[in-house]
């Protein structure tokens, strides 16, 4: 099969597109001929031999990154029955990675496609959908929020959008450039009968952007920051956040973690909420959280934007996310 494959830590053209053998499904496996791969962020900085805190522990190698696979089921391992040959799957969980034309995964981590679900949006729920999930759970938004979201054009953000937005919250959606603003402010209008709220794009590459989203919510005050970026934009957002308001990190995308100290919070009464170490503790939830993004995706109640790329363009793929030239759910397409 082709695949994309790391031999090296270092630079996005370190990842070579090649031939390998073709994965085997062992005793209570599948093997599914993947029709879309997801590609999360994080994996740039595995590849980059950056893993550290705030990452996964770096894979062993050569390494073919990519846990979440969409496709056919088209070899089953001992003990797995004939009748998943054939079937639309999903999976967060392929072996040895999605970057590839075939992948193996458990047969009891598989979910089926739902109809009107395509592979790439599949893809782009069991894994991003999830998290979103998970942290609208712990958020608790209401329609009298103001919603502070930063990425807001990345995979998390949108979904998380689009829920504030349908809830009937303002949301600041702040993301980086005018493009991924204008994506950010389609997701929203203004508030309508249909009880929907509004969404406020903000770009936080323009100086003063602080500023700009104090005068834009009228007088309110941000009162739910939800946070995947860390460091300076995190601590920007915290300080529009209203005393007695939720903060709630979702990440740290910049690499650089923000946690404000106890006494800030105490002080202003704010509650922080590490929501990735909240959901990964819990790892008995994450089957129905998988559940519910999907149908979530499925019923249209929450609408992944994806950018898909050939799987040959993995290595130009990660370059232009470590400049962050990407919006929504990146996948790769055998």
């Amino acid at each position: 099969m082709r695949a994309v494959v790391l031999h090296e830590f270092g630079p996005a053209e370190n990842l070579s597109y090649e031939t390998v053998p073709d994965p085997e499904p062992g005793p209570g496996q599948v093997r599914i001929a993947v029709r879309a791969a997801g590609v999360h962020f994080i994996e740039t900085v595995l590849r980059a031999g950056n893993a550290g805190e705030l990452a996964p522990p770096a894979p062993e190698l050569p390494a073919i990154f990519g846990g979440e696979v969409a496709g056919v089921v088209d070899s089953v391992g001992a003990g797995v029955g004939q009748e998943w040959l054939g079937r639309s799957v999903v999976t967060a969980y392929g072996t040895p990675g999605g970057y590839a034309e075939l992948a193996v995964a458990d047969v009891g981590q598989l979910h089926a496609v739902p109809r009107g679900l395509g592979f790439e949006a599949a893809v782009a729920m069991v894994v991003t959908g999830t998290t979103a999930v998970g942290l609208l759970d712990i958020a608790e938004i209401t329609p009298d929020d103001v919603v502070l979201v930063t990425s807001a054009a990345g995979g998390v953000g949108r979904l998380v959008v689009q829920y504030a937005y349908e809830m009937g919250a303002t949301v600041v959606g702040v993301a980086g450039g005018p493009a991924k603003v204008a994506a950010v402010r389609k997701l929203g209008g203004g508030r309508d009968d249909a009880g929907r709220g509004e969404v406020i794009a903000v770009d936080y590459r323009e100086d003063g952007w602080d500023a700009e989203v104090r005068a834009r919510v009228g007088g309110r005050r941000v009162t739910v920051v939800l946070d995947g970026v860390g460091g300076e934009q995190a601590a920007t957002a915290f300080g529009l956040l209203a005393d007695g308001g939720r903060f709630v990190s979702i990440g740290a995308a910049s690499q650089v973690e923000f946690a404000p100290g106890d006494e800030v919070l105490a002080e202003r009464g704010i509650t922080y909420v590490n929501a990735l170490l909240r959901l990964l503790a819990r790892p008995e939830d994450r089957p129905d959280h998988e559940r519910r993004a999907l149908a979530a995706g499925a019923e249209g109640q929450l609408v992944p934007a994806v950018q898909s790329f050939p799987l040959s363009h993995a290595a130009e793929v990660h370059a232009a996310m470590e400049r962050r030239e990407t919006t929504g759910k990146v996948v790769l397409v055998p």
